[in-house]
């Protein structure tokens, strides 16, 4: 089996590389890797050339716009990288005979209510981020092409920033946090979710009537500040100079801190049908963060 992945350096990309790898040939690309083979999605055109090039049985795409503020203010951009550029690579997958599995995200609902998302719930995003991936879902959709779209939510790897490292430096400089509590969702590690890939695309080789859109997430729910007590906790029990104490991590509202692009409160997502169709156990967001956590702090 040849693969190829878009999206290479990013989070959820770094890791696929790891978890691919031991299914076939893999072709790992990023939108400034040398040499004739483009992969740059803001020209979604000049994607096509190079699925043509290494004619993949497999076309995984990791590249995403994920600065969801910044989305605001540049729509156009983002909607080529999450839409238009999917949409090419949804093509060509056509062409090929080939398979496409592609990342989407919990902001293509409006995060009304309580209850996990189920994956037909009607999508209503609330932000330019989250329409644009709305669109590429339904490019892939619309192309008839043989895919895996696994949303996910509260993304985070030891490679790179993430809002535990965020949390562990304010932990050492304040006393006193304040963090957002009325948004709940799962944190999600792309290990985890890299993982998850390669396990969902060896069953629909062999099943390929479990092709279809699936949520991939860590198990369990929590807020930013349940999260955010969670790490600073961990680290002051591995001995880290913490300053803030838990009663002095302050929940507040989302309102408290504004930002460009409105955020979905509620991003629990339901994984029954990816758990149930792949045999697969999911767990909880806890373990994930803490194996994370040891590596930061080691």
């Amino acid at each position: 089996m040849k693969i190829l992945l878009f999206g290479m350096n990013g989070q959820v990309g770094w890791e696929l590389q790891r978890s691919l790898a031991p299914l076939g040939e893999l072709v790992a690309l990023d939108f400034d890797s040398p040499g004739p083979l483009g992969a740059d999605f803001t020209r979604p055109d000049s994607l096509a050339a190079t699925v043509r090039a290494v004619a993949p049985q497999v076309i995984v795409n990791a590249a995403a716009h994920t600065a969801v503020d910044q989305a605001e203010g540049e729509p156009d951009i983002a909607r080529a990288i999450n839409a238009a550029a999917p949409a090419v690579l949804a093509r060509e997958a056509v062409a090929a005979g080939a398979m496409l599995v592609h990342y989407s995200t919990d902001y293509v609902f409006d995060g009304s209510g309580n209850q996990p998302w189920r994956e037909d719930a009607p999508t209503k995003p609330l932000n330019a981020y989250g329409q644009t991936k709305v669109e590429g879902e339904q490019a892939i959709r619309n192309s008839g092409c043989r895919h895996l779209i696994l949303r996910t939510s509260w993304l985070y790897s030891a490679r790179g920033g993430n809002f535990a490292r965020t949390m562990l430096r304010l932990a050492t400089e304040r006393d006193k946090l304040e963090v957002i509590d009325d948004q709940v969702g799962a944190p999600t590690g792309a290990d985890l979710l890299a993982d998850v890939t390669a396990h969902a695309l060896r069953g629909v080789f062999a099943n390929p009537e479990l092709a279809g859109t699936y949520h991939a997430v860590a198990g369990g729910a929590t807020s930013w500040h349940g999260y955010a007590r969670h790490v600073i906790e961990f680290a002051r029990l591995a001995g880290r100079p913490i300053r803030v104490q838990a009663q002095d991590i302050a929940p507040v509202a989302s309102s408290a801190f504004p930002t460009p692009a409105q955020r979905p409160l509620n991003s629990r997502l339901d994984t029954r049908k990816l758990k149930q169709a792949f045999g697969l156990t999911l767990p909880d967001w806890q373990t994930g963060v803490e194996r994370m956590l040891r590596e930061v702090l080691a």
